[in-house]
């Protein structure tokens, strides 16, 4: 089945009001977490469990040891919120620079220097193929997913228009244990947690 063009597919301004309005009126009173993509709401059911928050963590103060003083690896509110486009997203860690967090409402996207995801043990085709499709739409030039379910995970750069698209150019694949180069800094990756109990495979973009 063929697969129409992004600018085909963009949310009309009343329908994802509609959704931002449904998103904001249920983040309270239901657990989990809530995001905006152009096929509707996302709502990842389960709670984060210590493994995905470990993961966070440690890949938070492993980037902010390297980085330049003026970017931080963010993992807190607000969203990041294109609402022309029709998505709004939390990625995990938010590597942004400290100016750029100064103000009112979500983040710009296209301020992020990188986002990084640690896949979810309930809804991984959301990390691994849902934000491939929004984040280089949003501008986000490098997505970065972990993923304790396999001990692995790829980093995406270079987006480049398609006929679908938006998308990233080039992934590279790592797995625990190896160091790996997100945006201009690398880290190691050794000491990351796993889901113990899930054996399923790594997706695929």
């Amino acid at each position: 089945m063929a697969t129409a063009p992004d600018d085909a597919r963009r949310c009309a301004p009343h329908q994802y009001r509609a959704m931002r309005e449904v998103v904001q009126s249920m983040d309270d009173t239901l657990p989990g977490k809530f995001e905006i993509t152009r096929e509707g709401i996302v709502h990842d059911m389960m709670s984060p469990v210590r493994q995905h928050e470990l993961t966070v963590l440690r890949l938070r103060k492993r980037l902010e040891k390297v980085m330049p003083e003026e970017l931080v690896a963010h993992t807190g509110e607000p969203d990041v919120e294109d609402a022309a486009e029709g998505v709004m997203r939390h990625p995990d860690v938010m590597v942004i620079a400290e100016a750029d967090m100064e103000g009112e409402g979500a983040f710009d996207p296209r301020t992020l220097v990188a986002a990084v995801e640690i896949v979810s043990r309930s809804n991984p085709e959301n990390d691994w193929v849902g934000k491939i499709r929004d984040y280089p739409l949003l501008g986000v030039p490098v997505y970065a997913i972990f993923d304790p379910r396999t001990g692995s995970g790829a980093v995406f750069t270079d987006i480049h228009p398609t006929p679908a698209g938006p998308r990233y150019a080039t992934r590279k694949d790592f797995v625990y244990g190896e160091e790996v180069t997100i945006a201009d800094w690398t880290i190691p990756t050794d000491d990351l947690p796993r889901y113990a109990d899930d054996s399923g495979a790594q997706g695929a973009s």
